[in-house]
């Protein structure tokens, strides 16, 4: 079912891509960071879904606050012409590597049983055939 939900977002995402008019100059660093921020709250939506612990009201909540917030920042730090932008930015793709690897160890550990069941049956039908 997620399968299916992403890629049918992909599909989506991919279309409006092709289709929406080009974001100028003056926005792309707010959509920059927006999308930063949002990629951070999927990356933990999968992390929790792994865990079994996925909220979906968290999720939209987070997945929005995170936005809002980034480009809140982005918004404050032109005004004081400071860069607190990249503040959030080494927060959420740090938050985004951390997830990332949690989700790597998960599928890896995944990968490393089904092996070693295979050679252990492998070995009970070798002890079995010897006896």
């Amino acid at each position: 079912m997620i399968l299916i939900a992403i890629i049918i977002g992909c599909l989506i995402g991919a279309l409006i891509g092709m289709y929406a008019p080009m974001v100028s100059y003056t926005y792309s660093g707010y959509l920059a960071i927006a999308i930063i921020a949002a990629l951070d709250s999927v990356f933990g939506g999968i992390v929790a879904t792994l865990k079994k612990n996925f909220n979906l009201t968290i999720f939209v909540t987070g997945f929005f606050g995170n936005a809002i917030l980034a480009i809140l920042l982005t918004i404050l730090g032109q005004k004081l012409n400071v860069d607190i932008y990249l503040a959030a930015i080494i927060v959420f793709v740090g938050r985004m590597f951390t997830n990332l690897a949690i989700i790597r160890r998960y599928y890896i550990d995944i990968i490393v049983k089904k092996i070693e069941n295979k050679k252990n049956k492998n070995k009970d039908l070798d002890t079995e055939k010897t006896e």
